[in-house]
């Protein structure tokens, strides 16, 4: 039975839930939360991709995540300058500064487990190599390829 009447919002919907389902599994029982946890880390995950690819993944993302991935992207800012694993942390701290407790590696592991189970492992590949070394080791499905 459809929930909205057009498949492709229904389909998006549901694709995100079991997103957030997943984070929440990971973070705790907030929904809200668990949106913010996504938005965040998507969000600055793409502005320290080069904007092809990161037009690219962002084309591979459900309809409604692939809209707050989207807000407030400035191409002419990317790729972002920083390149350490704790630029990368706290640049999402930062943007979870105003929501309940979650640490920026919780939310960091919660979104890349999402990644990683949801999204072709070509796609999800081609993101982690384009990251400098010490932010793919944030990324601990990926991190043995380094090795």
């Amino acid at each position: 039975m459809s929930t909205t009447g057009l498949e492709v919002f229904d389909k998006t919907l549901q694709a995100t839930h079991i997103w957030l389902d997943e984070i929440m599994e990971e973070i705790g029982p907030d929904r809200g939360l668990a949106w913010r946890v996504l938005s965040v880390v998507l969000q600055t995950l793409r502005d320290r991709l080069p904007v092809e690819l990161a037009a690219h993944f962002g084309a591979q993302l459900p309809l409604l995540v692939r809209g707050t991935y989207y807000a407030g992207f400035d191409p002419s800012k990317m790729p972002a300058g920083w390149h350490t694993a704790d630029e990368f942390r706290q640049h999402i701290a930062d943007g979870l500064a105003d929501a309940r407790t979650v640490g920026a590696t919780a939310a960091i592991e919660a979104v890349v487990g999402v990644l990683d189970r949801h999204l072709s492992t070509g796609q999800v590949e081609n993101v982690y190599r384009a990251l400098p070394k010490p932010i793919r080791e944030l990324w601990p499905t990926f991190a043995p390829w380094d090795a």
